[in-house]
C-alpha cells in the first residue's frame, strides 16, 4: 500500500490500453505487467479499440484522448455502457476534455509510472 492506495487491486485486473504512440504504449503495458495486471491489446485507432471494447472482457481501460486525430469518445462512451471503468491519457490533462468526461480520471502525460499505478488502483478500488 503506497499512500493509502492498496495496489494488489490491480492484479490480475484485464486492463484496455488504447493509444497511438507505440513506445507510450509499451510504457503502460511495462508498468501494468509489474503489477500483475493482464493487457488488452494496445489498440492504436478506433477502429481497433471499438473491435476490442465490443469483444474481450475487460476490468478497465485507458484511453489516450487523441488517436492520430481521432477521439477515443466514442470508445469512452461504448466503455462507459458496459461499466468498464476509464482513465483518459492526454497531455492536455482533463482541462483538453469536453465537459460530459471531465469527472474522470486523466493521466497528464508525462506521467510517471506511480500516477499510472495509483490511478488504476484508485478507480479499481473505488
Amino acid at each position: 500500500m503506497v499512500d493509502g492506495v492498496d495496489r494488489g487491486v490491480l492484479h490480475g485486473k484485464k486492463v484496455l490500453i488504447v493509444e497511438d504512440e507505440a513506445l507510450i504504449a509499451m510504457l503502460f503495458e511495462d508498468i501494468l505487467e509489474d503489477t500483475a495486471c493482464q493487457i488488452v491489446g494496445p489498440a492504436m485507432n478506433v477502429r481497433q479499440a471499438m473491435a476490442l471494447a465490443e469483444a474481450e472482457e475487460i476490468d478497465i481501460a485507458v484511453l489516450d484522448v487523441n488517436l492520430n486525430g481521432e477521439s477515443s469518445f466514442p470508445v469512452a462512451a461504448l466503455l462507459q455502457s458496459r461499466g468498464v471503468p476509464l482513465v483518459f491519457s492526454s497531455g492536455y490533462g482533463s482541462q483538453g476534455l469536453p465537459p460530459e468526461w471531465q469527472d474522470r480520471p486523466t493521466l497528464p502525460k508525462p506521467f510517471t509510472s506511480d500516477e499510472v499505478v495509483d490511478t488504476l488502483a484508485r478507480l479499481v478500488a473505488a
